[in-house]
């Protein structure tokens, strides 16, 4: 009896002392917000709007929309005229606002994408607004592809998952040398190419071709992208043995899908007119309405508008000798000053100006005087120095390795 009364007590004193025994304190851990960055800025520090350019959108509207006044609206648009024309914000482009974080939630930079990777950036926070542009981080990596052709070269991109980009690259590097419109079943091509990716993750188009190889009607021919001038980023495609593939202009303004509907004439006759002599010093190459209209040769746009029957026009000069102009286009895309590559878009097809139906007008100049084209001895492009030839050599070894690794 004694022995069980002294358990209770013991047991008692226990629960007593377990009861004033202070509760112990949890340590509560928490997760510091993810810094997440983007554009140059931290985007924790603002109230982040994403949205795209919508019709009947303006700067104006965007930015009355995040509550800023008219005054700054104004203010800000004379002050980045000089930098970004606020008035070319274009529909279906994307864009991102950062607001502030207060009870007026009011825009302090605007940031517009030009393309995938390039985007402006119009800053409202100081007293004058300033405007600048910027590119997104991006990685190159490189791949490879082949393709069998079973009807035509843009199907077997399509099946092989590759872009249409790479179909117009091609189609530029072998201009002189494959007629794309008389491919065969069975010709065949490789290439070692670099992609454009964003964050590492997000794909942005094929930056280049390194090497290419394209087999038509059982002939090879190999095509290597060598710089040749690093300080100006110069570079074009030399077969295996040194030749440029080029020469000096491409025979058509449009690569795909065009019919050459009236010759350079300049004793043509044209009924509407009772058939009195009207010269015709143009060629006409006929194709859908937004077809790309390209560079034939390396020049600088020298004219660059929309003017009575020409419509909307682009002329280039090539050199002290050559020019060429291209004719009633849909919007042009090239603008005065511009140096542009042999088969960079300029344009698009259209019908400005007096046509009948959608073409581009092909004009070209020698010394002075249109001339047909089709009967220039037009020259080759500038050929690999001598001095170079054994650094080319060099740097095409492994290319050639790898195209010889691909497997059709």
């Amino acid at each position: 009896m004694k022995r069980l009364l002294w358990l209770s007590v013991v047991l008692g004193l226990c629960w007593a002392c377990e009861k004033e025994k202070p509760e112990e304190e949890v340590a509560t851990i928490t997760e510091a917000p993810k810094i997440e960055e983007a554009y140059g800025f931290i985007l924790n520090d603002f109230n982040v709007v994403r949205d795209t350019v919508r019709f009947g959108d303006t700067f104006g509207v965007i930015m009355d929309n995040n509550h800023v006044p008219a005054a700054k609206v104004y203010s800000a648009v004379e002050a980045v005229k000089d930098s970004f024309d606020v008035r070319r914000i274009v529909t279906g482009k994307p864009y991102v606002v950062l607001n502030s974080k207060d009870s007026l939630n009011q825009a302090q930079v605007f940031i517009y994408e030009n393309n995938r990777i390039e985007y402006t950036v119009v800053d409202l926070r100081d007293s004058v607004a300033k405007a600048y542009h910027g590119r997104k981080p991006i990685r190159l990596v490189e791949k490879t592809a082949s393709g069998v052709i079973t009807s035509s070269l843009s199907e077997t991109m399509e099946e092989q998952n590759l872009s249409a980009s790479m179909t117009d690259r091609l189609a530029n590097i072998y201009a002189w040398t494959i007629n794309f419109f008389a491919l065969q079943q069975g010709d065949r091509f490789k290439v070692v190419y670099t992609e454009r990716f964003i964050n590492d993750t997000i794909p942005a188009g094929i930056e280049d071709i390194k090497a290419a190889y394209f087999e038509h009607k059982g002939r090879p021919l190999l095509a290597f992208n060598f710089v040749e001038d690093p300080d100006l980023g110069v570079s074009d495609y030399y077969d295996e043995e040194a030749n440029n593939l080029r020469r000096a202009f491409l025979k058509s303004p449009i690569r795909f899908n065009y019919r050459l509907s009236s010759r350079y004439n300049l004793k043509r006759r044209i009924a509407y007119y009772g058939y009195k002599v009207r010269p015709h010093r143009g060629t006409d190459f006929a194709a859908a309405v937004g077809t790309p209209i390209i560079a034939t040769a390396d020049g600088t746009v020298i004219e660059s508008a929309r003017r009575g029957g020409n419509g909307n026009y682009v002329k280039i000069k090539h050199n002290s000798t050559y020019m060429t102009q291209y004719l009633h286009m849909k919007s042009r895309k090239a603008k005065v000053g511009d140096y542009v590559r042999q088969g960079d878009v300029i344009g698009w097809v259209g019908m400005t100006g007096n046509t009948g139906g959608p073409h581009v007008c092909y004009r070209f100049w020698k010394n002075g005087q249109q001339v047909d084209p089709f009967l220039q001895d037009l020259p080759a492009s500038k050929p690999l120095a001598d001095s170079l030839k054994p650094q080319y050599f060099e740097y095409i070894a492994p290319l050639k390795e790898k195209l010889d690794c691909i497997i059709f």
